[in-house]
């Protein structure tokens, strides 16, 4: 669950979820699914801006974030840093400002005070693992969250994997 569209450390969480491949999800019957917090209309950028391409929704009253107890505003520990997010503070926090900025109407797309997550649900409602974000740098290792639903883990960095023959 996504803090909101225009969060530069979302935005690039995001950007590795769209490298998990489909036929690794498909394997392990897994689906993955983001959900932010704004309105619809911000699906389809957000998905062309990410290259995200597998489902995903909204609540913008926040009603799934309440109910898994997810807090606003930032915890105490910003020591805490997402493998995921590439962009210096200043520097994302530019970014993300510019596209508020040349969006429509200064559109925050969603509340930017509002913590996200990660859990792993089903079958059914059990929830079998959940993450609440303590700030905007705490999300969880991608390759945990796939791990612990038996999904095939992921490379994430640019650089190419050294296989011993």
């Amino acid at each position: 669950m996504l803090q909101n569209f225009l969060c530069y450390t979302c935005k690039e969480y995001v950007e590795d979820l769209a490298k998990v491949p489909r036929a690794f999800l498909q394997e392990a019957n897994v689906r993955l699914i983001v959900i932010g917090q704004s309105s619809y209309h911000h699906i389809k950028p957000f998905c062309n801006l990410t290259g995200y391409m597998h489902e995903m929704y909204v609540d913008p009253q926040r009603e799934i974030y309440k109910i898994l107890g997810m807090k606003r505003g930032e915890g105490n520990n910003i020591s805490v840093r997402s493998p995921h997010v590439k962009s210096n503070m200043l520097l994302g926090s530019i970014r993300s400002i510019w596209r508020a900025m040349t969006g429509p109407a200064f559109d925050f797309q969603g509340d930017p005070a509002q913590q996200g997550g990660a859990l792993i649900l089903g079958p059914g409602n059990k929830v079998h693992f959940l993450h609440l974000d303590k700030n905007r740098l705490d999300h969880v290792p991608i390759n945990r969250v796939l791990q612990l639903a038996g999904v095939k883990t992921v490379n994430f960095t640019n650089s190419p994997e050294i296989i011993d023959i």
